[in-house]
Formats: C-alpha cells, sequence, structure tokens
C-alpha cells in the first residue's frame, strides 16, 4: 500500500498515492500539505500485516501502525486507540 497520512483535524486517512491522484498532494514523491500528517512506519506497508490506528486526544487526531499479529494492537485498543476499517482509508 505504501506511506499513510492522518488529517489530524478530521481523522481521515489515506495513502500518499491515494492523496496525489485527489490532487491534494504534488506527485508520490511529494508530500502533501498540512492537515496531513505522514504515520510513522514503514513506507511500504500493507494493511494486510499492519493495522491503521487513529486516536482523538487533545484536539487533533493521531495516527500510528501497528503490527497485526501481536499483543500491541490490542493494547493500543484498550487506551483508545480505533483500527480503521480499510474501506474508509482514502480522501
Amino acid at each position: 500500500m505504501g506511506e499513510f497520512f492522518i488529517d489530524y483535524e478530521t481523522g481521515r486517512v489515506a495513502t500518499l498515492k491515494q492523496l496525489a491522484a485527489a490532487g491534494l498532494a504534488e506527485g508520490e514523491d511529494e508530500r502533501p500539505e498540512r492537515p496531513w500528517h505522514r504515520i510513522q512506519g514503514p513506507g511500504d506497508a500493507s494493511t494486510m500485516w499492519y493495522a491503521v490506528l487513529r486516536k482523538h486526544d487533545r484536539g487533533i487526531f493521531m495516527g500510528a501502525l501497528c503490527i497485526r499479529h501481536g499483543d500491541r494492537l490490542a493494547s493500543m485498543n484498550e487506551r483508545g486507540w480505533e483500527e480503521i476499517p480499510v474501506p474508509e482509508i482514502g480522501p
């Protein structure tokens, strides 16, 4: 899938490729402008292996990638992180 970005104002999540196709990034090599913020993780992350998570805190949305098959995902869910369903990923 690639690099994931979160709109820290609305909580929407999209890949760089999706943002470029929507005209929100100059191209697949350029980062989109605010309010889109890159979610830290590998540049070739796949939703098959990683869960894409968001959390609303102090007036903004934060994003995270978490390996699906591990204890950390359950721990993050307990701390208020929400997994974003794959069909909802896109600008």
